[in-house]
Order: structure tokens, then sequence, then C-alpha cells
């Protein structure tokens, strides 16, 4: 149904950062025996450095942590490329770009929580528009890389807001899984870039990217 490019995008909740708890590291093991897909692994947990070599061994591509849950966040950073994946940071909506500055150029990517994260189904913080053009701005800035990807209540109208504004990637669950005419319609109106699978969403880039391992 979807291109070669697709990844499974498994998220981690541990009921102290987000009031939900969803599954352990072991099951990765599980899932990997019939996998075949790239893992763009989300952590919504607190301390997320502590769990890097468990991600390395599961072959995780992408690691994504939490700004606010790491205390020495360039450090983490640092630590998840030497690991061998691809480092990628997460702001909560109420979190400002500028903290960013001075890691930007050390990323692979910048996912914007357009929700309060930890549960699915809630509405879009129009916020998020100006937090992406102030991020394309800043990464247009330093001269990196960093993609930029939004999670939360995102739909065909929010999506083509995103775009516009400069998102690469998009994440939607509901709208997608809800409503099986807008599979179609999101990839007539997005494209066929790399696509993220993860339990009840799927995310849809809006320009291929490059996923090779650092």
């Amino acid at each position: 149904m979807y291109n070669n490019n697709t990844l499974l995008f498994p998220i981690y909740m541990d009921g102290v950062f987000v009031p939900n708890i969803s599954f352990g590291f072991p099951i990765l093991k599980y899932v990997n025996k019939v996998n075949k897909k790239p893992l763009d692994v989300h952590l919504m947990i607190v301390q997320p450095e502590k769990f890097i070599n468990e991600l390395k061994e599961a072959n995780a591509r992408i690691m994504n942590v939490h700004y606010e849950a790491c205390t020495h966040i360039h450090r983490t950073i640092q630590q998840i490329r030497a690991a061998g994946m691809l480092p990628a940071v997460t702001l909560n909506p109420g979190t400002p770009i500028v903290l960013l500055k001075d890691i930007i150029q050390d990323l692979h990517m910048v996912l914007l929580m357009s929700v309060n994260p930890g549960f699915g189904g809630q509405q879009f913080i129009p916020h998020t528009i100006k937090k992406v053009i102030e991020l394309k701005q800043l990464i247009n800035e330093t001269g990196s890389k960093a993609l930029i990807e939004v999670d939360g209540g995102v739909n065909l109208e929010t999506g083509t807001l995103l775009k516009e504004a400069g998102a690469d990637a998009l994440v939607s669950g509901n709208s997608i899984f809800l409503q099986s005419t807008y599979r179609s319609r999101w990839r007539s109106q997005f494209g066929n870039g790399n696509t993220t699978q993860r339990s009840r969403s799927r995310c849809f880039s809006i320009r291929k990217f490059n996923l090779q391992r650092p």
C-alpha cells in the first residue's frame, strides 16, 4: 500500500513523563523478527539516555528524545550518534524553538508536538504553525540539515498549513485510521515520500529524506 521508504514508529510511554504506559523495550526483539522496516523510535519517557544501548541492539535507525526529559541534551545527542543512530529531539507545545539554537546543527530531525503528548485524538494547537516557520528559519540561518516533523491533531486541513509553513513530515493517527477515505486523499495531497507507520498512526513525509546511519 505504501512505498519502500516506510518506517516503523514505536512510541514508548513510561507513565511518568506522560500519563500513559505503552510497552517495554523487549517487545522490539519480537517485532524485529517480522519487521523489515527501519525503526524511528519516539521516547516519551524520563532519562531516555539510559536506553541508548537497548535501542542500538534493537537496530533503531532514529532515536527521538524529548528536550524536556534530558538534563544534558547535547551529551545525549552525541551518545545517540556515537551509537550509530540518527539523533532527533522533540519539543512539547510549551517549549520555545530558541532552545534548539546550540544543538540544531547536530540533529537529524526535530519533532514538534502539536498536542500535549500522551493521548491520541486531541485538537491541533494552531500556534504550531508559527513554530514550524520559526524552526525553518533557524535551520536556514544555521545551515542545519535537520528535518521538521509534526505530530498531533494533523489532518488534511492542518497538514496543508504545516506543509506550506515548511514541515517535512506529518504524523497522523485518527484522521487516517478512523476515516478510511482519508487514506487515498492523504496520498493524493501529500504524495509518496517516506512514510512512517506506528500503532494507529502514519507519518507522511512531504519531501524524501536520507535515512543513512551516521
